[in-house]
């Protein structure tokens, strides 16, 4: 039995963190934000038109981080499970209600992400309106390398891929964003207290396909650590 302490019923986990570049201090997450539709040619893929329809806000939990060599387990209830490689941003200061213009004061730094999604359950959930936690917010959802620190500068442009055992999938430019950074700074400041901690999936080009048990994913963006992860089979049923 899990030892009672005298604050808590039992223990409480362990603060999720990110390995930061150059250092050996990590970066405790506190929540985890992302943006559906932020690529043009994605958003087309999925149905959307990016003219007319702004990015989507979705959440997952802070311990679904996953470091670069580590394995994924195949997910659960789902027979669709996709790679999405992103950008992603760490803030490292609190604030509401963010000017774009300040926006870039609030980044800790920035590290390549892959949105994994359980789409046939993402699917559903939008054929009925419901949310999307199921397809996106499972264990082990938010793969992640290690945090480059902003003092080696902002990520305004670069080549983003992802690849599956060796073969290109997803090939774009951060640039394309059709939402910079500090506009998605923003956008989600007004809806949510940015605080020091949390981490923000910007969005992935066009591409998005299936992975399967055995399959080896490399994500990259020009400038940051790769992210390299196995799926592995599912976990046995207790």
């Amino acid at each position: 039995m899990t030892a009672i302490t005298p604050e808590f019923a039992f223990l409480p986990p362990p603060i999720p963190s990110v390995e930061i570049s150059g250092t050996e201090q990590r970066f405790p997450v506190h929540r985890i934000y992302c943006v559906g539709r932020n690529y043009a040619e994605h958003a087309r893929e999925m149905g959307s038109d990016p003219k007319v329809e702004p990015p989507v806000f979705f959440t997952k939990p802070a311990d679904a981080i996953v470091p670069s060599g580590g394995a994924i387990p195949y997910p659960p209830r789902t027979a669709n499970l996709h790679y999405e490689v992103e950008l992603v941003v760490a803030i490292g200061g609190a604030g509401r209600n963010i000017a774009a213009g300040q926006a870039r004061r609030h980044i800790f730094g920035y590290a390549v992400g892959n949105d994994l999604t359980r789409r046939d359950l993402q699917g559903a959930s939008k054929k009925k309106g419901l949310p999307w936690d199921t397809g996106k917010a499972f264990d082990a959802s938010a793969p992640i390398g290690a945090i480059r620190p902003v003092s080696l500068g902002h990520v305004e442009r670069g080549r983003i891929w992802l690849a599956v055992n060796g073969e290109i999938r997803q090939q774009s430019d951060v640039s394309e964003m059709i939402w910079g950074v500090p506009e998605i700074i923003a956008e989600l400041s007004t809806l949510f207290e940015l605080k020091a901690g949390d981490l923000i999936y910007t969005g992935t080009p066009a591409g998005v396909g299936p992975l399967n048990p055995g399959d080896r994913i490399e994500c990259g963006i020009e400038g940051l650590e790769s992210l390299r992860n196995t799926i592995t089979a599912a976990h046995a049923t207790k």
